[in-house]
């Protein structure tokens, strides 16, 4: 199990209430499935986002084969307007 933190982007932050947290996870499918639980706005948001882990977009990989190490800084980037 990792422990790094997430970080939110403009909606997700909003639907989140706060700009990052903590996590242990030792993939980021299971880091979604943790932090949407009982957060259904945030899940909304989370499955129109992209992801990013220490910089590397995540893209169309399958989020339980997207391993995180110790460390990681995940961010969640849901769709911008304008750009």
């Amino acid at each position: 199990m990792a422990r790094g933190k997430v970080r939110y982007w403009a909606a997700a932050k909003e639907a989140a209430g706060l700009a990052e947290e903590p996590f242990e996870a030792a993939t980021l499918g299971e880091l979604m499935t943790k932090i949407t639980q009982d957060r259904s706005d945030l899940a909304r948001v989370m499955s129109r986002s992209s992801f990013l882990v220490d910089g590397s977009p995540v893209g169309r990989r399958a989020h339980d084969e997207v391993r995180l190490h110790d460390g990681a800084t995940v961010e969640v980037l849901p769709p911008f307007a304008g750009g």
